[in-house]
C-alpha cells in the first residue's frame, strides 16, 4: 500500500503533468490560430490569439513554481528528477512557441492582401508539418515514448529541403513584384516561426529521450564540404587531415568546381610525411554535389573568390572563404590549413573537439 509521501509525491507529479498537456494544447492551436489568421487576414482571430498567449505565460511560470516546489518538497532523483527537470526546459519552449503564435499573428495586420497561391501552399504545408511534428513530440513526451520521439526526429530531419523551397518561391513572388516588400518581409517572419516550431518539436523529442532512458542529446556530427578548384591538392588534403583529427565531429568530403583528373603527385607525397594517405583518393566534381548540398552545414571555399566560384547555396547552408594560396606546395597549404580547421572544429564542438 503506497504510502502518504509516495502518495504525495505521485499527486504533485500528476498535476505537473497535466498542466504540461494544458500548456502544450493551448500553444498547438496558437499557432494554427496564427497561421489561419495569415492565410485568411482574420485580424480578429490574429488578436485573439496575441491575448491567449498571455494564458500561456502565466501557465509556464505556474508550471516553473511546480517543478521548483516538487524538487525543494522530494529531492527526487533518478526518474522523476529527469522527468523535472526536463520539464523545466519544456517549458521554456512552449513559452517561446506561443510567443512564435504571436509574432506569426501580429504579421496578419501587415499583410495587404492575402499570399500568393504558391506561397499560400507553401505556408499550410509548412503549417501542417509543424503541427504534426509538435503534436507527435508533445505525445511522446506525455507517454515518455522514446521510440516515438525517435521516429518524429526522423521526420523532422527531412523537412530542411522544403524550407528551401519555400525562400525560392517568396524570392520569386520578390522578383516579380507582385507584393509589396512589406507583404514578404511579413510572410518570411510567419516562414521562420514555423521552422522554429519544427526545432522546438525536435528539442521536446530529444527531452523525451532523455526522460524515458536517461540518454542525454549527443554533441551535434556536422557535414563539411571542401571546395578548390581541381579538387587535386589544397581540399583534399583538408578533407583528410580533417577526418583524421576530428573523426566523432563531423563527416568530410571534398569537391572541385573544375576538378582535375587525378591527385597532384606532390600532395600524395606529402601527405605521408603527416601521416595522412592520399594515394586512394581522387578529384570529384562539386556539380555532382550539387543535388546534396542541403546535407552540408559548411562549405569551405578554399582561395579568393571561392565563394562567388561555388554559387548558391541551400538556405540552411553557410559559406566559409579562406584565404588560402592553393598554388603554394603542399607544406605551406598544410600549414595555412591546419590552424584554420583546428578553430573552426573548435568553434563547431568546443575545445574537447575530436
Amino acid at each position: 500500500m503506497p504510502t502518504y509521501y509516495e502518495e504525495r509525491l505521485q499527486k504533485d507529479l500528476s498535476w505537473i503533468q497535466q498542466l504540461v498537456a494544458i500548456v502544450g494544447t493551448a500553444v498547438v492551436n496558437g499557432i494554427d490560430d496564427a497561421v489561419r489568421s495569415v492565410l485568411t487576414l482574420d485580424k480578429d482571430l490574429a488578436a485573439a490569439t496575441v491575448l491567449g498567449d498571455l494564458t500561456i505565460n502565466r501557465q509556464t511560470r505556474e508550471l516553473d513554481r511546480l517543478c521548483h516546489v516538487f524538487v525543494a518538497r522530494h529531492l527526487p532523483s533518478a526518474g522523476h528528477l529527469r522527468y523535472v527537470s526536463s520539464v523545466l526546459r519544456l517549458g521554456i519552449a512552449l513559452e517561446r512557441m506561443g510567443d512564435y503564435a504571436t509574432t506569426m499573428s501580429r504579421t496578419a495586420a501587415q499583410l495587404s492582401a492575402p499570399a500568393p497561391q504558391v506561397v499560400a501552399h507553401d505556408l499550410e504545408m509548412m503549417a501542417r508539418h509543424a503541427h504534426r511534428m509538435l503534436r507527435d513530440g508533445l505525445r511522446s513526451f506525455d507517454a515518455r515514448d522514446a521510440v516515438l520521439a525517435r521516429a518524429t526526429l526522423t521526420t523532422a530531419s527531412q523537412f530542411t529541403q522544403h524550407f528551401d523551397k519555400v525562400f525560392a518561391d517568396l524570392v520569386d513572388e520578390g522578383e516579380a513584384r507582385t507584393r509589396p516588400v512589406t507583404d514578404l518581409f511579413a510572410l518570411m517572419a510567419t516562414f521562420n516561426r514555423l521552422e522554429r516550431v519544427i526545432h522546438q518539436a525536435k528539442n521536446i523529442c530529444e527531452e523525451t529521450i532523455f526522460v524515458a532512458t536517461g540518454r542525454a542529446k549527443g554533441e551535434k556530427v556536422y557535414e563539411l564540404l571542401f571546395v578548390d578548384e581541381s579538387n587535386s591538392g589544397a581540399s583534399l588534403l583538408a578533407e583528410h587531415f580533417t577526418r583524421k583529427n576530428f573523426p566523432a565531429s563531423g563527416r568530410y568530403r571534398s569537391a572541385g568546381w573544375h576538378p582535375a583528373e587525378e591527385t597532384d603527385a606532390s600532395y600524395v607525397e606529402f601527405a605521408h610525411t603527416v601521416g595522412l594517405d592520399l594515394a586512394e583518393s581522387w578529384p570529384k566534381p562539386l556539380a555532382a554535389q550539387r543535388e546534396q548540398l542541403d546535407d552540408f552545414h559548411f562549405l569551405v571555399g578554399l582561395g579568393v573568390g571561392a565563394r562567388e566560384r561555388i554559387g548558391p547555396v541551400p538556405f540552411h547552408t553557410t559559406v566559409l572563404e579562406w584565404p588560402v594560396d592553393v598554388a603554394a606546395p603542399p607544406d605551406a597549404v598544410y600549414r595555412a590549413l591546419a590552424p584554420r580547421i583546428r578553430e573552426l572544429m573548435e568553434q563547431l564542438r568546443g575545445e574537447q573537439a575530436s
